[in-house]
């Protein structure tokens, strides 16, 4: 079976370090960490969409992803024009194109994602979807908090998601 090349590059931002992959020029992945951080926790994605996967580190193929988040760091860009792909079940698909619908500086709760899918009885569905969401910051689960207004799990630390809704002038 041939290899596949996954491009990555590793940047700093205010919440850490931050993985960007991508695959035939789509984002694929935004982690919280670096490659050697995430590669055994995303081992199981990454042998289901790409057996066989290379990594090659090639800052230039990840530039333009990289300028817009540090820019969104900055508070000079609140939405995100790129290329992406995601990889995962049709319901995750689903779910995660949904969190589109949440503004920038607004949150909705888990509810109103299962209602925006046509599935208002899968909130829990809907919990576990948004916690394997692979394109952290750019697909904004960070917007999505509890039914009581509180926050409620992420995937990269609760401290990361208070960070990026004060950042958005939502805390």
């Amino acid at each position: 079976m041939s290899e596949t090349i996954i491009y990555y590059e590793e940047m700093d931002s205010p919440i850490g370090p931050l993985l960007l992959m991508v695959h035939d020029e789509k984002a694929i992945r935004i982690d919280f960490g670096r490659l050697t951080d995430v590669k055994e926790r995303i081992e199981k994605w990454l042998n289901r969409y790409f057996p066989n996967a290379v990594f090659v580190c090639e800052p230039k193929k990840l530039q333009h992803i990289k300028q817009q988040l540090e820019a969104y760091f900055a508070k000079q860009q609140t939405a995100f024009e790129f290329d992406y792909q995601f990889y995962g079940t049709s319901f995750q698909k689903q779910v995660w194109e949904a969190l589109f619908t949440v503004p920038y500086g607004e949150t909705k709760a888990y509810k109103d994602i299962a209602i925006a899918v046509n599935n208002p009885k899968a909130v829990r569905a809907i919990g576990g979807a948004v916690n394997k969401n692979p394109m952290s910051i750019f697909s904004p689960c960070h917007r999505i908090i509890g039914m009581n207004g509180k926050l409620v799990g992420y995937g990269g630390g609760l401290d990361k998601k208070k960070y990026l809704l004060k950042l958005e002038n939502i805390l």
